[in-house]
């Protein structure tokens, strides 16, 4: 089979990524080249992806949930298979989520806590 010359079936006549081809063996016993769709890419973390790690390197979190599959395959997949349940689900992966609530909730309790320095501070003076 490798040194079998066939001809492309579509209208373009190169070999680029678009057109990709496998040789295939017909139930009539003739070779014919099978034009083979581009894979899909699941959707990565949008924090996880962003941030540099070992030295340069990326390393992007793929949403294990989620279908790769091509733009126009997205179009008519239903919401629910595209998403997952939760906070910013399908967008960020669960640790990421886990990271921000952590945050904010630190944020919002250092906050009391100056809240909380600044009344007593406020007394101490009004004492003197």
């Amino acid at each position: 089979m490798a040194g079998v010359r066939l001809q492309y079936r579509r209208r373009n006549p190169y070999n680029t990524s678009s057109n990709n081809v496998r040789v295939i063996k017909t139930p009539g016993g003739k070779l014919r080249l099978l034009h083979i769709k581009k894979r899909g890419t699941a959707p990565k973390c949008g924090d996880c992806d962003a941030v540099p790690r070992l030295a340069g390197l990326f390393l992007m979190m793929m949403m294990p949930q989620i279908p790769a599959l091509r733009p126009r395959a997205y179009a008519t997949t239903s919401r629910p298979q595209k998403t997952v349940q939760r906070a910013y689900g399908g967008s960020r992966c669960g640790n990421c989520v886990r990271d921000r609530i952590v945050r904010a909730f630190l944020i919002e309790e250092q906050k009391i806590v100056k809240k909380v320095l600044k009344e007593t501070e406020d007394k101490k003076r009004g004492k003197k």
